[in-house]
């Protein structure tokens, strides 16, 4: 007999069955029955470059404004 322990220290017997159509598993999110935006890693990946390259300007610009408002006291 196979026992799973669960939250609370509470056992259970009966094991997760191999086919269980429960919608918890991992996979289902890359289905394309799967709800929400439907975009490619390759997007993601160049819209994470995008912001990353975005928060370094920022940066940039901020250290050259405060070296020019510094300068003029």
């Amino acid at each position: 007999m196979h026992c799973c322990r669960v939250m609370g220290g509470a056992t259970t017997s009966a094991p997760p069955s191999a086919g269980s159509d429960s919608g918890s598993n991992m996979l289902w999110f890359y289905t394309d029955d799967a709800p929400g935006l439907k975009i490619s890693p390759t997007v993601v990946l160049i819209m994470t470059l995008c912001f990353t390259a975005f928060v370094a300007a920022l940066h940039i610009f901020g250290k050259i404004y405060r070296a020019k408002a510094g300068a003029g006291l």
